[in-house]
């Protein structure tokens, strides 16, 4: 694994944990020479991480829409920084840049991103591993909710089985190093939904 996209927060959130998880992480990118493909701010958990991984000897690309970098955010000393119009775009971009993907603590844009970076494993339309830091519980009532949507039949338990959730950054780099996704040939059974 070459490169790893992560979301999260733009804010440092309310536990010092949660920015110790993003140093954390910052430093085993850089020490296992994984490029970190994130969405270049310079502030929050975003900004943590990547000075963690700069500081560290690491590659980082941030990706970022024009639009916010104008808003006096993006972060002036990465690796590269790549500008784009759109959310759209820049998800795509990372995507693209990415071999897997990890998600730290953040706000709605780190939900929008996991959730849609998971729809597409799902989905089949990228098949690289992703995975949780689920730091002090942090994302205990998400995992539930996923929980609750199989139950409800809305999402195979197989596909919730490919979102891989540790609590220690290291421990989730070592499973998305080994963890390949296999694509399942239907992710619904279309003569039993047809209404």
């Amino acid at each position: 694994m070459k490169s790893i996209g992560v979301f999260c927060g733009s804010s440092i959130g309310t536990d010092g944990q949660y920015l110790k998880a993003a140093e954390e992480l910052g430093v085993i990118l850089a020490k296992n020479k994984i490029r970190l493909i994130y969405g270049g701010a310079n502030v929050g958990m975003m900004g943590k991480l990547a000075n963690s991984c700069l500081e560290n000897g690491g590659y980082v690309i941030g990706v970022m829409p024009a639009e916010i970098a104008e808003m006096g955010i993006a972060h002036e000393k990465l690796s590269e920084i790549k500008f784009v119009k759109t959310m759209h775009e820049r998800k795509a971009l990372m995507s693209g840049l990415s071999d897997g993907f990890i998600s730290l603590p953040g706000g709605i844009g780190t939900l929008e991103e996991t959730v849609e970076i998971f729809t597409w494993l799902q989905l089949g339309l990228q098949m690289k591993p992703f995975g949780l830091v689920n730091t002090g519980g942090y994302y205990d009532h998400l995992i539930e909710f996923f929980n609750n949507i199989v139950r409800n039949g809305f999402l195979r338990k197989e596909h919730l089985d490919m979102m891989l959730v540790e609590k220690d950054s290291g421990k989730l780099i070592e499973r998305l190093l080994k963890y390949k996704p296999v694509k399942l040939e239907k992710w619904f059974d279309v003569k039993k939904h047809r209404v």
